[in-house]
């Protein structure tokens, strides 16, 4: 397949494709296996030229933001991935706040701190990038992405740039017709209010202080790994099933919060994957609770290599 790296690097600066890569050093739990080429586009006709190629040649590709709510099994990943992370500007207009999609959503919240622009508090802690947080809905401490988005550009199957409004958008608990129709999204625009800023302060400060007295910051993971069931919580569920501190290879049932796996030293993907189906047999078979995976698992298995 070296015909695919002589092409793509006609169109992108070949110290930004990289063939083999690993993506442990791409995923918040330092785990997963090689990409056979990792692009890093710097405008949108880099995504829209990369994309189109692939679909021309069919090729696979998949995307990646920055890693934080995934888990890349351990055979790695075939054909094209996409990281966006170099996608990262964010521009203020009026109240309103464009950002493209490898911007985090901590950046972007401090960033309408900053301009004094209340409604993103609350996003003040979520690890994942623009792209990820509309892609998945994401929201924590009674807020979420629906609450403030306005449009949204994306790319849909074909390599087709849409712009989408909000309706258009279909946000539900941790879900969108975006992820439905799996189009990658390249900016959105959050429609915010005049704040003040000591209030705004205040308020992250508080929200950063349960997350990191609560959540185990201090090693790698994949961040919640569980949805939360109908009127539960993960967490209880795998406390009361006492999995804290249960342990499969490197990979762990935080000693801090039941809901997050922590690598403890060089866990593997697989690790990962066989620890979330014991806590999810456990759990089913004392409370008869399916726990479903907020993750995002994707890649191949060793053997399948």
């Amino acid at each position: 397949m070296k015909n695919v790296y002589d092409d793509l690097i006609k169109m992108i600066d070949k110290d930004r494709v990289r063939v083999d890569e690993p993506l442990k050093k791409y995923t918040f739990t330092k785990t997963g296996g090689n990409a056979d080429y990792l692009v890093l586009p710097i405008t949108y006709d880099e995504v829209q030229f990369v994309i189109r190629y692939a679909l021309e040649n069919q090729v696979p590709y998949t995307i990646l933001g920055n890693g934080s709510n995934l888990i890349v099994r351990d055979g790695g990943i075939r054909g094209i991935v996409i990281n966006l992370t170099q996608l990262n500007k964010i521009e203020i207009l009026g109240t309103e706040i464009k950002v493209q999609s490898g911007a985090t959503i901590i950046e972007t919240s401090q960033k309408a701190l900053s301009e004094r622009l209340t409604g993103l508090e609350f996003a003040c802690g979520i690890p994942g990038t623009v792209g990820g947080a509309v892609y998945m809905n994401a929201g924590a401490y009674g807020g979420e992405v629906s609450d403030v988005i306005k449009s949204a550009l994306v790319i849909d199957k074909k390599g087709n740039i849409l712009n989408l409004t909000k309706e258009q958008m279909g946000l539900e608990y941790r879900n969108s017709d975006i992820a439905k129709k799996d189009y990658l999204v390249l900016e959105a625009t959050f429609d915010l209010k005049a704040g003040n800023y000591d209030e705004m302060k205040a308020k992250m400060d508080e929200l950063t202080f349960l997350r990191e007295s609560k959540q185990p910051l201090e090693l790698p993971s994949c961040g919640s790994v569980f949805k939360r069931p109908p009127g539960m919580f993960a967490g209880k569920l795998i406390q009361d099933s006492n999995l804290q501190g249960k342990t499969i290879g490197g990979a762990q049932v935080s000693t801090k919060h039941a809901g997050f796996i922590v690598n403890i030293g060089d866990a593997t993907a697989t690790d990962y994957l066989n620890l979330i189906k014991h806590v999810q047999e456990t759990v089913k078979a004392n409370f008869d609770v399916e726990l479903e995976t907020e993750v995002k698992i994707i890649g191949e298995e060793v053997s399948s290599k």
